[in-house]
C-alpha cells in the first residue's frame, strides 16, 4: 500500500513541472511514512511513497526498474497470488533480487504486457514507464479499491493518488458544475468525473496508455452479466453455499500474506464476523478492533462483536466512543479529503482506523458483501415493489398521508416512518428513475434550489443528463435483482464504500484489505440468481445461511440497527462553529455559488434541530471547507494572447 504521483511530459514547456515531482511526492507521505523515492528521466518523472507490507527490506523500494532498466514501474497496491505468480516467471528463465510482490507485477508485465492485468488478483493502481517505447501504461484494480487522478493538456500528463498530490503541479483548478450538482445528490463525486474541470479518475477495471500526446483509455475488466437472460450456470442452492464458503475462504486466506502485524474489523455483524472466522482457520495470532456508541445505545453492537471475538479467540479491542469523540474527530479527517465527500460514517472509519494502527498494519474488512449479497434496505425496498403485494400497494398509495408523518432516522417508530414514505415515493418511479432516487439524498430541484441563478446557469443539463445515465446504464426493466446490485458495483461501491475506506484508513497510514471482492467471489455472486440473495423475509440469504453453522447463532436473532452519525447535536454544539465559519452570509454571497437564503435556511433548521435532513446540512459543511482550502475558480481563466 502505497502512494504514487508521476509526470510525462510532451515538450520543455511540460518538462518544467517535474521540479514539482517531489513535493507532490511528499504530499502523499501519509500513504507511504516508511520511505519515499523518485525517478527522473528527463521527460519523465515517477515518484512513490511507500507503506511497506512485503519484503521489508530496501530491496523491495520503487520505483523499480528491471535489470535492463528498459522499465519503471511505481505501484500502490498487493497482489496477493504473486507466490504462485512468481513461480511461473521462474519456470519461464526470470530471476528475482526481492521477495516483493512489486517485482512479480513488473516482470510479469514485461513478460505478457497489458494482458497481465487478467492473471492478478488484489488491488493495485500502478504506472509502469517504458523507456524504449516512449509510453506509459497506468491500470486501476477491477472494482477500484485504488484511487487514480489524473490531468492532461497539450505540454504533459500528470496523474496521482490522490488530487492533493495532482494540484502540487500547479493545475488549473475550476469548479466542475455538473459535478458540483452530482456531489449534492449523492454526496460524492463518481469517476471518471472530478469535483474540478479536467481532473478525471481512472474508472475500475480501467487501463490507460500515454504515447507523446495521445491518451488511450479502454476497459479490461467487466463483471460477468448474466442477470440480462437469466441465464445463470450456478442453480442449485446447496452447491452454492459450498462454493462460496470455499472461494471466500481462499479469499480470506490470500489476504493474510504480510511481513507485518495483520487485525480485522469487527462490527458483529455477518460480513466481519465472517471474515474473522475464516482467517481465525489460519492465523491464531488475529487481533481484532470494534467501535462502540456510549452516548448511543441503540446502535451499540460491542457486545456482538465480543461474542464473535471469544468464539474464534482473536485478540479483542473495543473503542468506545462518545458523540464528543466523534464531534472533535472532525476537523481531524476533513483535511484528508482532497475532494468533497460527504458520507459521515467516515468520520467513525477515521477513528477506528486511527486507533487500529497503533497495533497493526494492516486490517481486514467485511465491505463489498452488501453489493453483492444485497445487504442494504433500499434493495429489500426494491424487491418489494418489483414483486407487489398488498401492504407494497397500500403504502404505494397513501403516499401523501406518509408525508405528513414525522421522519428521521434518529427514532425507531420516525425512522419507519421515513423508511415508508421513501418507498411510497419511489414506488411511482420507473427502474431508471427509482435507482436514482434511492442512491440520491436529494432530488434535482432540492439540490437546485441551493444553487444562486448563475450556478445553475452554469450547469449543462446535457452534460449532466449524460453523466447521470452512465451510471444507470446497466439496469433492466424487467428482471431479477442482480441488475440494480451490478449498477451499484459500478457506482456506489467504488466512489462511495471505497473511497471511504481507502482516503480514511491511508490518513493513518493504515492498509484495509478487503476479502469480499476477491474478483473470484464477486464472479460467483454475480453467476447465481438474486433469488439466493434476497426475498421478502431476508437480505444477504445465501451468505447468512452459508455462515449460519459457523457464527453464533445470538447474531442472527436480533434487530440491525444501522447507524447515523448524530450530526444534529454536534451541529447545535462542539460543530456550530463551523456552521458559523462556514454558512457565513457575506462570504457565501462573495463566493458566488449558492443562494444565500437557502444556506441560512439550512443553518437555522440545523440549529433548531427541525425538518432538517442532517445529511444534506454536513454535505454543504464539507463542500465549504473544502473551497476554502482550494480556492478553484468558477469559470475557465481567458487565454492569453
Amino acid at each position: 500500500m502505497c502512494g504514487i504521483t508521476g509526470v510525462f511530459a510532451f515538450n520543455e514547456i511540460g518538462r518544467f513541472h517535474i521540479v514539482r515531482l517531489q513535493a507532490a511526492t511528499d504530499a502523499l507521505e501519509h500513504r507511504g511514512p516508511d520511505s519515499g523515492r523518485i525517478f527522473s528521466d528527463y521527460f519523465v518523472g515517477l515518484g512513490h511513497r511507500r507503506l511497506a507490507i512485503i519484503d521489508l527490506s530496501s530491496d523491495a523500494s520503487q520505483p523499480m526498474q528491471d535489470e535492463s532498466d528498459r522499465y519503471v514501474l511505481v505501484f500502490n497496491g498487493e497482489i496477493f497470488n504473486y507466490q504462485s505468480l512468481k513461480n511461473e516467471l521462474i519456470a519461464k528463465g526470470y530471476n528475482f533480487f526481492s521477495d516483493s510482490d512489486t517485482e512479480v507485477l513488473l516482470k510479469l508485465y514485461i513478460e505478457e504486457g497489458e494482458k497481465c492485468l487478467q492473471k492478478l488478483n488484489g488491488f493495485f493502481a500502478f504506472a509502469i514507464y517504458d523507456k524504449q517505447e516512449n509510453s506509459i501504461f497506468i491500470a486501476r484494480d477491477r472494482f477500484g479499491i485504488k484511487p487514480l487522478y489524473y490531468y492532461q493538456d497539450e505540454d504533459k500528463f500528470v496523474f496521482a493518488s490522490e488530487m492533493d498530490a495532482l494540484l502540487t503541479y500547479n493545475l488549473p483548478k475550476v469548479l466542475n458544475f455538473e459535478a458540483l450538482q452530482l456531489y449534492f445528490q449523492l454526496h460524492y463525486v463518481p469517476a471518471p468525473h472530478s469535483i474540478l474541470k479536467n481532473i478525471y479518475k481512472l474508472e475500475p477495471g480501467h487501463s490507460m496508455r500515454v504515447r507523446k500526446r495521445k491518451l488511450e483509455i479502454q476497459s479490461f475488466y467487466e463483471i460477468p452479466n448474466y442477470y440480462k437472460n437469466q441465464n445463470y450456470p450456478i442453480r442449485d442452492y446447496e452447491t452454492a453455499k459450498k462454493q462460496l464458503l470455499e472461494i471466500f475462504e481462499d479469499a480470506v486466506r490470500l489476504r493474510l500474506v504480510a511481513d507485518v502485524p495483520i487485525a480485522a474489523f469487527l462490527s458483529g455483524g455477518t460480513d466481519s464476523s465472517a471474515v474473522v472466522a475464516m482467517a481465525s482457520r489460519h492465523t491464531s495470532q488475529l487481533n481484532t478492533f470494534s467501535i462502540g456508541y456510549e452516548d448511543e445505545p441503540l446502535f451499540d453492537e460491542t457486545a456482538y462483536a465480543e461474542l464473535v471475538a471469544k468464539t474464534f479467540k482473536t485478540q479483542h479491542r473495543v473503542f468506545k466512543l462518545s458523540n464528543q469523540d466523534i464531534f472533535a474527530a472532525v476537523e481531524q479527517m476533513l483535511p484528508s479529503l482532497s475532494e468533497p465527500f460527504a458520507d459521515s460514517s467516515a468520520i467513525p472509519f477515521y477513528l477506528l482506523s486511527q486507533k487500529t494502527r497503533a497495533v497493526a498494519t494492516v486490517a481486514l474488512s467485511g465491505d463489498g458483501s452488501d453489493e453483492i449479497f444485497a445487504g442494504y434496505n433500499k434493495y429489500a425496498g426494491e424487491y418489494r415493489v418489483r414483486q407487489g403485494g398488498m401492504i407494497e400497494n397500500l403504502l404505494k398509495a397513501n403516499v401523501g398521508l406518509l408525508e405528513k408523518l414525522p421522519k428521521s432516522r434518529n427514532g425507531f417508530l420516525s425512522n419507519k416512518f421515513r423508511q415508508m414514505h421513501r418507498f411510497a415515493q419511489a414506488a411511482h418511479l420507473d427502474t431508471h428513475e427509482r435507482y436514482w432516487w434511492l442512491s440520491t439524498f436529494a432530488s434535482e430541484a432540492e439540490v437546485q434550489s441551493l444553487f444562486g441563478k448563475q450556478t445553475q446557469a452554469r450547469i449543462a443539463t446535457a452534460t449532466y443528463r449524460e453523466m447521470q445515465s452512465h451510471y444507470t446504464k446497466h439496469l433492466l426493466e424487467k428482471g431479477d435483482m442482480n441488475d440494480m446490485l451490478y449498477a451499484d458495483m459500478h457506482l456506489l461501491l467504488p466512489n462511495d464504500m471505497l473511497t471511504k475506506a481507502d482516503s480514511m484508513s491511508m490518513a493513518s497510514s493504515l492498509e484495509v484489505r478487503v476479502p469480499f471482492l476477491d474478483h473470484r467471489l464477486v464472479e460467483f455472486a454475480f453467476s447465481i440468481s438474486s433469488d439466493f440473495k434476497i426475498n421478502k423475509k431476508i437480505k444477504k440469504r445465501i451468505l447468512q445461511d452459508a455462515f449460519r453453522p459457523i457464527l453464533p447463532e445470538k447474531l442472527y436473532n436480533r434487530a440491525k440497527h444501522g447507524f447515523d452519525v448524530p450530526l444534529l447535536k454536534g451541529f447545535q454544539t462542539v460543530l456550530k462553529p463551523l456552521l458559523d465559519k462556514y454558512f457565513d452570509a457575506d462570504s457565501i454571497e462573495a463566493q458566488g455559488i449558492f443562494e444565500v437564503e437557502a444556506v441560512q435556511k439550512l443553518k437555522a433548521q440545523a440549529l433548531e434541530g427541525k425538518n432538517i435532513d442532517q445529511n444534506r446540512v454536513w454535505a454543504m459543511l464539507v463542500f465549504q471547507h473544502w473551497f476554502e482550502r482550494y480556492r478553484p475558480k468558477l469559470e475557465e481563466p481567458l487565454e492569453q494572447d
